[in-house]
């Protein structure tokens, strides 16, 4: 488990403590910024290898530890720490079943990588190493050897098994719509960070949160849903879904459309990414069809919230356009929760980086926007400049062109 302290990660381990029966944890990676959490859970799951990104963290990590086996009075086995910024690397490619991804932005490319390398089972909750990588990714991957966690195109994938690829008509993602559905992009200029990190629906880490609030995370999905089903970007649709039953629909040539459909509750993707095909049982509620509700389908406001358009244009670009939009978005959340940005101006920056790098402007030194990504130094090398370029955004106050 990649990520191990981060939402997905301890959703993930919560369904594997539920179903020890079937799943055990061979390691366990993460950043290091909680050692306690991170220490607790090699305890309680008896896990022998653990990756810290962080070299500083590892003697807290292992204070942290000794003190998780007094207060449980157990000795444990051995734990093997492995230290640094390639230690998540090693991990991917151990020896296992599967690798969940579960680490947040661009950092799960390379792990993402290592995994499929290796030849792992990969359940990405990491959309942007998908995204980032392109065909770096889709070369190594063998059919099926990825099976995605993020709720839409684990719903996607289900209702597909329904029908066949030449009868699919459009994939429909469902989005919650975020905290602000409903508010014009005027009333957007006034947003908190506190109020972008009140999701209605979801409990996620601080980047996905901001990133639900613009739909970036949305746009990021119609991209992903492209890549991993081979479904032009065209057919790919979003529609608005306030309550989160509805986790994403496939529609078919004849007109029928599949739905998935459960609480907001990410242990039941996750769960499936663990095992897939196979399902767990009672891995959470189910729906209550017994108590009487009311779905809402609306459309996507694209004035207030063009973050779905812009990633679809650089999905449509290709190459190192995706992870230009990543990274500049990436630096532009954290300054807006740093106090830095307005709300809009979030996707405003990231569509000012992405049109410079298309048009090869303010340092680009190689666009690499022809679809054709060989290296991962192209991708590493666009992400380093549209970060760079997002933080000069920041740092000199640049009015964004619109």
């Amino acid at each position: 488990m990649l990520g191990s302290t981060g939402s997905i990660g301890t959703q993930a381990l919560d369904v594997v403590h539920r179903h020890r029966d079937r799943l055990r944890v061979t390691a366990l990676a993460a950043r290091g910024g909680d050692v306690r959490l991170l220490a607790q859970q090699v305890v309680e799951h008896e896990v022998p290898v653990v990756a810290i990104a962080e070299s500083s963290a590892v003697d807290a990590f292992t204070a942290a530890l000794h003190a998780q086996r007094r207060a449980r009075g157990c000795a444990g086995p051995n734990v093997t720490v492995l230290a640094g910024p390639d230690a998540v690397l090693t991990v991917a490619g151990s020896p296992c079943d599967v690798v969940l991804n579960g680490l947040s932005g661009a950092a799960g490319l390379e792990p993402t990588l290592a995994a499929l390398r290796a030849g792992r089972t990969l359940a990405l909750a990491n959309k942007e190493s998908l995204i980032i990588g392109g065909p770096l990714v889709q070369r190594l991957a063998a059919p099926g050897q990825i099976v995605p966690v993020d709720s839409e195109h684990s719903a996607l994938a289900q209702c597909l098994l329904a029908g066949r690829a030449q009868d699919v008509r459009r994939l429909v993602l469902t989005a919650s719509g975020g905290p602000f559905r409903g508010w014009s992009r005027a009333e957007l200029a006034a947003v908190t960070p506190a109020q972008a990190l009140d999701h209605p629906t979801w409990s996620m880490g601080p980047l996905v949160t901001v990133n639900s609030a613009t739909l970036m995370n949305k746009g990021l999905e119609v991209v992903e849903a492209h890549l991993l089903f081979g479904v032009p970007l065209d057919d790919i649709h979003v529609v608005v879904h306030p309550q989160s039953v509805v986790h994403s629909m496939v529609e078919f040539v004849d007109g029928s459309t599949l739905a998935q459909a459960s609480p907001p509750d990410m242990r039941i993707p996750i769960a499936l990414g663990l095992t897939w095909p196979d399902r767990l049982a009672d891995v959470a509620p189910a729906c209550d069809w017994s108590t009487a509700s009311s779905w809402q389908f609306l459309p996507l406001d694209d004035e207030a919230f063009p973050a779905v358009r812009l990633a679809r244009s650089a999905g449509a670009h290709g190459g190192t356009a995706p992870a230009v939009l990543n990274g500049a978005n990436e630096v532009l959340v954290a300054a807006f929760l740093a106090g830095r940005l307005p709300f809009p101006a979030i996707v405003d920056g990231v569509a000012q980086v992405l049109a410079e790098h298309l048009r090869g402007a303010n340092g680009v030194v190689h666009p690499a926007v022809d679809g054709n990504v060989l290296q991962v130094a192209d991708v590493l090398q666009a992400d380093s400049w549209a970060r760079r370029r997002a933080q000069e955004i920041v740092d000199t106050g640049t009015r964004l062109a619109t």
